[in-house]
């Protein structure tokens, strides 16, 4: 959050009064009758769509987890990130005049972001015409995917449509000697026109950026702009009614998605999946195509570990593993070591990567920290890989880790993890989220 314009507001404010004539002093002082008072058409609406999301989060969760104060305010937290996106969303949006949003993972952790992962999405007009340009950059993963209208939800399902849209690869466009590519999204290829092109399904509605790091500071990550070329340059002045359609827009948005994997925990407890793991589709739910994953439920005391194992496939373009908190937010991999992607876990010699799971640092390079939660969730992903193996998991003793890992597994000091989580943390922040 940042206070300071907010203190020079309330500053100005104080000067402002204070140097009013008495008189006008006087008058501005004096509280207005209802009768007299302006409203904004909306803004009620708006306050009371929001008023009871918390308590509907929190009824997806067990009783116990329901009454604890600590979790009370991590779903506060969660319901904030929700309504947060959804504002930025209406400020920004404009299909006719476009430009791609910043999800603001680090922050706005709704949908349980990929800690490599930066996220951007823009409005689109059904049917009309864009284009993109840029510097590609030298990310091994930069996609695209459509999308289109959310049907009608029913309560306690999630149901994205079952259509699969286009996903496209920004790596696969023709680039200049400067390294720039230029491409048109349209329903049908405009006449003439022999540059790149990628067709448009004439219902989609929007667009999901992913740029996916695995060798944070050292990939150079793509720009982008977007344009509607079939429509005026210029941006006339917004009408009330889209204005005050966009405000009321916000609770629904932010009533979908906050909600949305809160129980997730729980489910995958319910299913058995405790310090286990299962294979996850998400392919109903937006999953990047050619994406698998794997999750389960943890609980850890602080003298125990858990060891994660898998073979490794012999061909991945992509590959990680991190940890949720227990209402399936993505545990804070900025100022923890608590995601590994296929550049920070190395396989042991053998071929097995192996990851520790702890509250407290083992000493070892493959270390995922619960950073203060007992319990969450472990999700993995394999991109584009040959195989994709479901680890094994088990729970040894912290003062038994490394007794249980191979002989010659590296050791990482107190003083190296520091530096460690300092220079991720570093790296993160100097990636460009708009």
């Amino acid at each position: 959050m940042h206070i300071r314009p907010a203190l020079k507001g309330a500053a100005l404010i104080a000067i402002g009064a204070a140097l009013l004539p008495m008189g006008s002093r006087a008058g501005a002082q004096a509280a207005p009758t209802p009768a007299a008072a302006a409203s904004v058409p909306g803004w009620n609406e708006f306050l009371d769509g929001l008023r009871d999301l918390p308590a509907k989060m929190l009824a997806r969760l067990p009783e116990k987890d329901r009454n604890d104060p600590q979790v009370q305010q991590e779903i506060g937290r969660l319901a904030l990130s929700a309504v947060a996106g959804a504002s930025i969303s209406a400020l920004a949006s404009d299909p006719d005049h476009p430009s791609f949003i910043p999800s603001l993972n680090n922050y706005i952790t709704v949908g349980q972001p990929n800690a490599d992962t930066n996220y951007r999405s823009v409005e689109l007009t059904p049917g009309g015409s864009y284009r993109l340009r840029g510097r590609r950059g030298t990310m091994r993963q930069v996609r695209i995917a459509q999308a289109g209208p959310i049907p009608k939800q029913t309560p306690g399902t999630v149901n994205l449509g079952a259509k699969r849209w286009a996903t496209h690869d920004l790596n696969a466009l023709k680039v200049d000697k400067d390294g720039r590519y230029d491409v048109i999204l349209s329903p049908a290829r405009p006449a003439g026109y022999t540059g790149d092109w990628w067709q448009l399904d004439p219902v989609s509605n929007r667009l999901l950026l992913r740029m996916v790091g695995s060798n944070w500071g050292h990939e150079v990550e793509p720009t982008l702009s977007i344009e509607r070329i079939d429509a005026p340059a210029v941006r006339p002045r917004p009408a009330a009614a889209i204005l005050e359609a966009k405000l009321r827009a916000i609770p629904t948005a932010a009533g979908f998605i906050a909600p949305l994997l809160v129980g997730q925990v729980e489910k995958l407890r319910q299913e058995g999946f405790v310090n286990k793991l299962k294979g996850s589709d998400f392919a109903n739910m937006g999953g990047l195509l050619g994406q698998y994953y794997y999750e389960g439920a943890y609980e850890l005391a602080d003298d125990e570990a858990l060891i994660v194992e898998a073979k490794l496939p012999d061909k991945c373009l992509y590959r990680s593993i991190l940890l949720t908190n227990e209402i399936y937010e993505t545990t804070d991999w900025y100022n923890n070591h608590s995601s590994l992607n296929d550049t920070q876990a190395k396989a042991d010699a053998d071929g097995m990567l192996r990851v520790v799971i702890s509250a407290r640092d083992p000493g070892v390079p493959n270390w995922l920290d619960t950073a203060g939660y007992p319990k969450g969730a472990i999700q993995g992903r394999w991109t584009e890989c040959s195989s994709q193996p479901v680890p094994t998991v088990r729970k040894v003793a912290l003062a038994d880790v490394r007794k249980s890992l191979p002989a010659g597994t590296p050791t990482v000091t107190a003083e190296q993890r520091e530096q460690i989580v300092r220079d991720r943390r570093a790296a993160l922040q100097q990636r460009p989220l708009w």
